[in-house]
């Protein structure tokens, strides 16, 4: 039997749902002790707070889950407040973890930090290769900053940070607002809400056709602690499924898990967006490490996070 300490893991941002994903996969692992503050106890915009808490708590790891995060709409209309909270969030976690001897960190981004016409499937090195989809430049940037940050670390200290690039995440804890969702969340509610209210059809926007990657957020847990074990990691890495799904198939799946049994149709009035967004994940794959949980099944398991999301709203 070990007599070896714990690892002291502090997961920025544990109440978001990749947080919370990585404290259900990691709370009862008697090999880690998790070191956790909630926005009111730890304000990450803050420089000082930030250097303080590392130097009193002396975890050995990080993993840097935390930002400022919204949809189209509120990154276009706030990009002064998501770049600055962002940078902020991502310097501050950063530096403050190299100067209080935090031995390994993992800074989490989005495969947003990549050009708007990056090559499908997206690989790492199309980084920086050309422009960034306008509408999220602000918080694609401030992502950007912190893997550069980390890389830059491990190039001139030694430290070993490294940084992980989820594809579209859904699962327990995601957001089900009727306008402020993404699109998988956003449909699981609207064909919920048709079946509850006896709708004959439920129209989705655009042709259908678009085809876009999802990836349950437990496997993204399961990634991110495999990324902290492996001996020398990327500097950064994509975390898909390799799979990508049409919209139009993914409306009717969703249907299915619902238990929906209507029309469903498509207003070909509305833009489709990208016609595909797929990241390849062939570099995390090669490390050992490949998603588990498949679309159906991490369908169910959401669905009744909504459905107790929405009992415990009712309850209130």
């Amino acid at each position: 039997m070990s007599n070896s300490k714990p690892t002291r893991l502090y997961i920025a941002g544990h109440r978001g749902m990749v947080g919370k994903a990585l404290v259900r996969a990691l709370e009862n692992d008697p090999s880690y002790e998790l070191v956790l503050r909630n926005r009111d106890e730890l304000d990450l915009t803050n420089q000082q707070a930030v250097a303080d808490f590392y130097a009193y708590e002396k975890p050995d790891q990080a993993i840097i889950a935390a930002a400022r995060v919204g949809g189209i709409v509120a990154n276009n209309t706030y990009p002064v407040e998501f770049m600055l909270d962002n940078t902020r969030i991502a310097l501050n976690t950063i530096q403050s973890a190299y100067e209080a001897g935090v031995g390994r960190l993992l800074f989490l981004g989005s495969t947003c930090i990549y050009p708007k016409l990056a090559p499908q499937p997206i690989p790492e090195d199309s980084l920086l290769t050309s422009p960034l989809e306008i509408t999220n430049e602000a918080y694609a940037l401030a992502k950007i900053t912190g893997l550069k940050l980390c890389q830059y670390y491990r190039q001139e200290y030694g430290a070993m940070y490294h940084s992980a690039m989820p594809t579209n995440l859904y699962g327990p804890g995601d957001n089900y607002h009727p306008e402020n969702s993404h699109v998988l969340p956003g449909l699981l509610r609207r064909f919920h809400e048709a079946k509850e209210e006896g709708l004959e059809e439920v129209v989705v926007w655009g042709t259908g056709t678009p085809r876009r990657e999802f990836l349950h957020v437990d496997d993204l847990a399961a990634a991110l602690v495999h990324l902290l074990q492996i001996d020398g990691p990327p500097n950064w890495v994509n975390a898909g499924t390799g799979k990508d799904i049409p919209i139009g198939e993914l409306a009717q799946l969703i249907a299915k898990v619902v238990g929906y049994e209507g029309k469903i149709s498509f207003d070909t009035s509305r833009p489709d967006g990208t016609p595909r967004k797929l990241t390849d994940s062939s570099l995390i794959q090669s490390t050992g490490w490949q998603a588990k949980i498949s679309l159906e099944e991490g369908l169910r398991s959401t669905y009744q996070d909504f459905l107790a999301n929405q009992q415990s709203l009712r309850a209130q």
